[in-house]
């Protein structure tokens, strides 16, 4: 990475100013910029650098409408003119996976993978890295497997289950009370029960079907979020335990009967 002095000096390079002209520009002596891009002379003759202190970057940012993040290597973007205006959200996926025969695959991301995901969730390469498959019923939109971590969609859904989402092409379109896999910056991949607060606030609401207190109600800024999948299907491991629904019937209807033999013998006496 380099270091912030060879920035400021690519910037008045870029500039087409000297060392002078440049600290003119900033408010402050030709000298102070010397100092930071070439050194002061040390008495065994090497140069030490100065670094520049916050009043200079921050002159240095304004005057000449610089981006921040390139001063401080987090980008190779040197003007904010440049830099991308990235949206919000996009109304469509960064990255799809197409079979061999032009139809779209469910890309699989395990617990596993989440934090790679991520990091890469519009990188092909890194897509291309995770397990895909092809459901023929799963059609008419794109669609993410992604395996549910935790316990706070307990009594919907539990830890190892698989959810299905489709890509939620407008977030406008996020209908209240149902389940979708929210990826966020800040929260990472989340499974909720979701309401609509954007038209009013900007906001999502998030909420979880476990009910034990540990896992509250929360909003996150539509700003923060990166994908959003609506749930159309689960696979679960955990098998419901049989109900024989004609056995309950049975039983119900000869309650009845006995309670209408009841009745009709009070009513005789």
């Amino acid at each position: 990475m380099e270091a912030i002095d060879d920035k400021i000096k690519a910037i008045i390079n870029h500039f087409n100013l000297n060392n002078f002209a440049f600290s003119k520009r900033i408010g402050v002596t030709g000298t102070t910029i010397d100092s930071i891009v070439n050194g002061r002379p040390q008495s065994d003759g090497s140069r030490k650098k100065t670094k520049p202190g916050y009043d200079v970057l921050s002159s240095i940012i304004e005057e000449f409408d610089i981006n921040p993040d390139y001063l401080f290597g987090k980008s190779d973007v040197m003007l904010k003119s440049e830099v991308a205006i990235n949206p919000t959200y996009s109304g469509m996926p960064q990255v799809i996976a197409v079979n061999q025969t032009g139809n779209e695959n469910v890309i699989y991301v395990p617990v596993k993978a989440r934090a790679g995901y991520l990091n890469g969730y519009g990188d092909p390469e890194y897509i291309e890295t995770l397990p895909s498959f092809n459901m023929p019923h799963l059609t008419n939109g794109t669609y993410r497997c992604f395996e549910v971590k935790g316990n706070s969609m307990v009594r919907t859904f539990f830890d190892g289950d698989l959810v299905f989402g489709k890509y939620v092409e407008d977030l406008r379109d996020i209908k209240d009370g149902r389940v979708y896999v929210i990826v966020s910056k800040n929260d990472g991949i989340v499974l909720k029960r979701v309401i609509n607060r954007i038209a009013e606030r900007d906001k999502l609401i998030l909420k979880s079907d476990n009910k034990d207190g540990n896992y509250p109600t929360y909003t996150i800024n539509t700003e923060e979020v990166v994908e959003v999948w609506y749930v159309t299907m689960y696979a679960s491991k955990q098998m419901p335990e049989p109900v024989d629904i004609y056995d309950r019937l049975h039983e119900l209807e000869s309650k009845v009967v006995d309670l209408e033999g009841v009745i009709q013998r009070k009513g005789l006496n």
